[in-house]
């Protein structure tokens, strides 16, 4: 019963994120959870913790998209506790970014991290980047 429920709320973390690819963070933020111990790591900076920050990251993130869609989501693993669940994924977006005039793919590695809270799952912790092909090893230095 506890699968199904999660899958409930993963087809909502795909509805928000439709939505997010059209600039909208609020259908995302309302799965998150309040509380001070939330992370959020994105595309475009460091890490964030507390609701307050998780919540003013994502409507500055979600600046960065318009008129965009939600195009797919690979699934590379998921599990379902009883208390927490984890889903790692390829997210598929097109949208247009930044000042681009063009619409144009991007694709995300996400991982995203749920507690059961008060009976429902919440987002507990999220990081998304776009590193979705193999690199050379020195694409990680930082000169």
């Amino acid at each position: 019963m506890a699968a199904s429920e999660f899958d409930q709320v993963v087809e909502q973390q795909h509805a928000a994120l439709d939505a997010f690819a059209r600039g909208d963070d609020k259908p995302l933020a309302a799965l998150w959870s309040k509380a001070d111990d939330v992370t959020l790591g994105n595309p475009f900076g460091p890490f964030v913790s507390g609701f307050q920050q998780v919540a003013e990251t994502m409507e500055a993130a979600a600046a960065h998209y318009r008129e965009g869609e939600a195009s797919g989501f690979d699934l590379i693993a998921k599990h379902v506790g009883d208390d927490v669940a984890y889903l790692v994924e390829v997210e598929r977006l097109t949208a247009r970014m930044g000042g681009r005039a063009d619409v144009t793919p991007v694709s995300l590695r996400c991982t995203s991290i749920f507690r059961r809270e008060e009976g429902n799952w919440r987002i507990v912790h999220r990081h998304a980047d776009p590193i979705t092909t193999p690199r050379p090893a020195d694409s990680v230095i930082q000169e």
